[in-house]
């Protein structure tokens, strides 16, 4: 059996869950439907999740929420009425909206996470309503009764072990399963979000306990591409690559799929394939443990921004015991988290994403490292971007570093940083944020021009 996942694109309007039904009729083993809240029908639109954020501000300001019910609920009956339905499953929705704003506000640390979670609620109950009336037999599954229980982390939820036992009886309901994405549920009943592309996390869960086949991950595009087509014009199609390269991919700017949504899949050693709702016979990109295709050193190029680097400089630091470890120590004890620290003889430089290091934040980091190490040189410097090559064949073949430099030193790019790990399934050059895209069109062609 295959599970698939539909993004708020694929279910922004009638016209799109008619293509949803089409593809899940078309093939049987499509029993696992995960969804999506209703995405942006044009770009002037607001996504439903959107508006379910605005909607719990209001409440929670003590302000008229009802134009906000009444969108949202309109919203709602906008796609009952274009699928032609008759059952009372849109009243069950408006209820369900109107609720929201009778849940306790002060101690409620789940309220944010229960009004935005009804998006892909009540999506799933309308698509369940619309997939039954077109003759195939389905059935909405709250996560609750889908075994998807996690700890109490509102919007990071984690999936508590024990639930993949709870998750394979889903193999047992006879109908197709739509399941909303995003959420899951305490074990005191409290629902709680993943963190960012949380649907992706969900569809990983439920594959990797249902132990599924095949985990399809349908969306807007076809496939995963080399380089992002917003910088890169018409970039090469990746046909296959490995969960650990599209995990590198993912964390370096790759939005197609949340990075940690990889993880349950993989561990599971369920495939995934990224496809397009609107153009469903492409092959799309298939994700596997160890792919077959061999040969090209590269296999995406990815890029970031919002990056900052803290330089420490002291003479004799290779000989001081601990140093390291009262760098971290000074980070870990104001909540910052870094990305990477490339290390030399004397020197220290750890990269940070900038979001971490407010103006306070960020003085008080300084004081702690210079009274308790004090250094010969310290300072942090803003605005730099990542750039990542990626591909498990590059330690099979020379030259991949030497190519990617002098594709940057033949645009006038100055390298900050250059890292590469054990593993070499990637190389990272770090470049100020203004040289960013011609630095990632400089690589791309540098690799894949003549394909």
């Amino acid at each position: 059996m295959k599970v698939t996942k539909f993004g708020g694109s694929s279910l922004a309007s009638s016209q799109q869950i008619k293509k949803v039904f089409n593809i899940i009729r078309a093939d049987k083993t499509r029993k696992f439907v995960i969804v999506s809240a209703p995405g942006k029908r044009s770009s002037a639109d607001t996504k439903v999740t959107d508006a379910l954020i605005a909607y719990h501000a209001a409440y929670k300001n003590h302000e008229d929420v009802t134009p906000h019910q009444e969108w949202i609920i309109q919203r709602y009956r906008d796609i009952y009425d274009e699928l032609g339905l008759s059952s009372p499953v849109i009243e069950t929705i408006a209820q369900n909206i109107r609720d929201l704003a009778t849940l306790p506000i002060e101690g409620n640390k789940f309220l944010y996470d229960t009004f935005l979670a009804a998006g892909e609620n009540n999506n799933a109950k309308l698509i369940a309503d619309y997939f039954s009336s077109q003759g195939l037999p389905s059935r909405y599954v709250h996560p609750a009764d889908a075994g998807i229980i996690v700890n109490s982390d509102p919007g990071n939820a984690r999936l508590l072990p024990t639930s993949y036992a709870k998750i394979k009886y889903l193999n047992e309901l006879p109908e197709t399963l739509i399941i909303p994405g995003f959420f899951g549920v305490t074990e005191n009943g409290e629902v709680c979000t993943f963190s960012r592309g949380g649907s992706d996390i969900t569809g990983s869960i439920v594959a990797a306990g249902v132990k599924a086949e095949l985990y399809e991950n349908f969306t807007d595009v076809d496939g995963i591409f080399a380089a992002h087509p917003g910088i890169v014009k018409n970039p090469h199609g990746i046909k296959e690559l490995t969960y650990r390269e599209m995990r590198e991919l993912a964390y370096s700017g790759f939005s197609v799929l949340h990075d940690e949504a990889l993880v349950p899949a993989y561990r599971a050693h369920v495939p995934l394939v990224i496809k397009n709702t609107n153009n469903p016979e492409h092959p799309g990109t298939r994700i596997v443990v160890k792919r077959e295709t061999k040969g090209a050193p590269v296999v995406g190029i990815a890029s970031s921004s919002g990056f900052s680097t803290l330089y420490l400089s002291k003479y004799l630091l290779n000989r001081e015991v601990g140093f390291g470890r009262r760098v971290l120590t000074a980070l870990e004890n104001l909540g910052i988290r870094f990305e990477h620290m490339p290390t030399g003889i004397d020197d220290i430089s750890l990269i940070i994403r900038s979001r971490y290091l407010n103006q306070p934040i960020e003085k008080a980091l300084i004081a702690n490292l210079t009274e308790s190490l004090h250094p010969d040189e310290l300072y942090i410097e803003h605005n730099f971007s990542i750039i990542m090559l990626v591909g498990e064949d590059m330690k099979e073949h020379i030259g991949v570093t030497a190519r990617a430099a002098a594709a940057l030193s033949r645009n006038n790019i100055n390298i900050e940083m250059l890292t590469q790990g054990s593993s070499e399934v990637s190389v990272m050059f770090i470049v100020k944020e203004k040289d960013e895209k011609v630095a990632l069109r400089a690589i791309y062609d540098e690799f894949f021009a003549e394909n």
